[in-house]
């Protein structure tokens, strides 16, 4: 295997040679140590009720956890990235299984988790072509083996929440992983995630001072479109803004590509949520898991992710390319 290789999977030493990076690693760290400080004040001066204090209480330590989980992985190297991509697939997989019964289908269950490992070995061995033709494959295989339990009554229910649940956590999450085969795929990750989770945060706000109409009041009930326009133009400009630092002196490194790019993660992060809310509100649940106190499971903390990864990357990979200055096929062999 080559040393750039080696040096992208495992060169945790060049961690935070880039500048984004360093900053927003020590941001987020700065982050959870004045939210804890914060409760702590408030809740010793009695402006804290007893839930509530609990409640953010229980928040701030799911992101002590969550934080170093996300971030973990990129600082470490390429290798980590991409199976921490592909065990979060498995976990967001599992959630998805056991909500909308599909857990019940030990073949089709089989063949979505076949598929995500799949994936992952074709971010992996940066084979382009194997992990785009994936797509379809595994589809094709889902809706022609799913034929052998004999059931035709729920046949077409069957395959299209597997190749739905495939599409989602292989494919989508997938990715994400493959941004890792790009030699400057920390500081882009790092944006994609922080962007992703302030987003959120900037729908909430902005909705809480700016919403008066709801925006999908059946699925969503508490989104409402001002918060929408805020999350929109905050996001778009923290993404330009950070972006440029990102893509320094790179074909991105316009402001049409970056505002574009943060109206595609806002877009995007948005849409994934509403997406999850629609899946819940059809099965009849509020929460996909409980791993996370204060958060539920991981599919609600990561949803918008599932939208955001495929389309950020084809739209960077358009203008600029991912990874093209790195070696394909590592692990098979021969061109991409």
């Amino acid at each position: 295997m080559q040393q750039v290789v080696l040096d992208r999977w495992f060169g945790f030493q060049s961690a935070f040679d880039h500048p984004v990076v360093l900053w927003a690693s020590v941001g987020i760290v700065a982050a959870l140590v004045i939210s804890s400080a914060t409760v702590a004040v408030l809740s010793a001066m009695g402006r804290l009720d007893d839930s509530t204090k609990t409640e953010l209480r229980r928040r701030i330590a799911s992101w002590c956890v969550l934080a170093p989980l996300m971030i973990g992985p990129i600082l470490l190297g390429a290798a980590w990235t991409i199976l921490a991509v592909v065990v979060l697939g498995l976990c967001c997989y599992r959630e998805y299984a056991r909500m909308t019964g599909l857990f019940r289908e030990k073949l089709l269950s089989l063949l979505v988790v076949v598929g995500i490992l799949a994936v992952g070995f074709a971010v992996a061995d940066h084979w382009y072509g194997f992990f785009m033709a994936l797509g379809p494959l595994t589809m094709l295989v889902i809706a022609a083996l799913a034929i052998l339990s004999d059931r035709p009554k729920g046949y077409v229910q069957r395959v299209a929440l597997g190749v739905f649940g495939f599409f989602l956590f292989g494919m989508g999450l997938g990715h994400l992983g493959y941004f890792a085969n790009d030699g400057d795929y920390r500081p882009i990750l790092v944006l994609i995630l922080i962007s992703v989770e302030l987003n959120d945060i900037f729908a909430y706000l902005s909705g809480k001072l700016f919403g008066r109409r709801k925006l999908c009041p059946q699925t969503s009930p508490n989104k409402t479109i001002g918060g929408a326009a805020g999350a929109l133009v905050l996001t778009t400009t923290l993404v330009a803004i950070v972006g440029h630092r990102v893509f320094a002196d790179g074909v991105m490194d316009s402001p049409a590509h970056l505002i574009g790019l943060g109206l595609i993660v806002s877009v995007a992060g948005q849409f994934g949520d509403l997406m999850l809310s629609s899946i819940k509100r059809d099965v009849g649940i509020k929460d996909t898991g409980s791993v996370l106190p204060g958060h539920g499971g991981l599919l609600d903390r990561f949803d918008s992710l599932l939208l955001v990864a495929p389309a950020v990357f084809h739209y960077i990979r358009y203008f600029q390319g991912i990874g093209l200055d790195q070696p394909v096929r590592i692990l098979t062999g021969g061109a991409g």
